[in-house]
């Protein structure tokens, strides 16, 4: 069963989140894959950070200018919500994200999947991924934060099931007022260094039609699962030997670097 962008839930309970936070990994109980308008899937190519991180990392290519979608399926029997940051700031409310619970949150039923095209601006529209520059990036153009360029981030958290929680009035964003202090930037900040030129980052594109409706949801106060992707243009994919990039040579047709040995050569 298949959730689409007309049927997104977004979470209207949100609890502060527990002191000590914790990470239980459940590697099975979602999927992540992104998208392109132009058609297919962007591969991925698993990673492991130096430091010890909790969490599924993957490198992924970036194509300039093209529209994406994120797609999140729900592998569990039960309810879930997920916390999406792009280049850092939470798909929904534009806010600078932790991936904590008490944030903006997408739910997802049981053994479903829902797909996120882009930064919510209201209840019945979003404005559209798509990979570009991080000087025109949503990030860095409204909000001055190059913090997490490039990077798409999900956090998993399952509903509470001991305890009905009461509705709340409707969350109100106040990424507005957030973004008239983030978005002033000094003289030394404008001058992009050759790293920051190197990076994608993620623009707001063209509005479309995307309606959600507000449920309530209680979340457990321990991640259950986090997933993280970290979007490079090819050429830095390649720098970083992260894909082959090296032209084939006709005269070395090689699997795995060496000369194969003969099947009859003996020692």
């Amino acid at each position: 069963m298949k959730t689409g962008i007309a049927s997104l839930i977004l979470a209207l309970m949100a609890v502060l989140p527990a002191a000590g936070h914790s990470l239980k990994p459940a590697p099975d109980l979602v999927d992540v894959r992104v998208y392109s308008d132009n058609g297919g899937e962007l591969p991925r190519y698993r990673a492991y950070p130096r430091a010890c991180q909790s969490g599924a990392y993957y490198y992924m290519e970036a194509v300039k200018g093209e529209r994406y979608s994120i797609e999140v399926t729900n592998r569990s029997d039960r309810r879930i919500a997920v916390v999406v940051a792009v280049d850092g700031r939470n798909i929904i409310s534009g806010a600078k994200s932790y991936l904590k619970n008490s944030e903006r949150m997408y739910i997802i039923e049981p053994y479903s999947s829902s797909t996120f095209n882009g930064w919510r601006t209201g209840m019945d529209r979003t404005n559209r991924f798509y990979f570009t520059e991080p000087s025109d990036s949503y990030a860095e153009r409204v909000f001055a934060d190059a913090s997490a360029m490039g990077t798409i981030a999900v956090a998993v958290y399952r509903e509470k099931q001991h305890a009905v929680t009461p509705l709340r009035p409707p969350y109100r964003d106040d990424y507005r007022s957030g973004a008239r202090g983030e978005s002033r930037k000094s003289s030394s900040e404008k001058q992009r260094s050759e790293s920051a030129d190197r990076e994608a980052g993620t623009g707001f594109g063209e509005t479309t039609y995307s309606p959600a409706r507000e449920v309530a949801f209680e979340p457990e106060s321990a991640m259950a699962g986090r997933i993280v992707l970290k979007y490079e243009w090819r050429r830095e994919l390649c720098r970083k030997g992260i894909v082959s990039c090296e032209p084939e040579n006709r005269f070395w047709p090689v699997s795995n670097g060496f000369a194969p040995v003969p099947r009859d050569f003996r020692e």
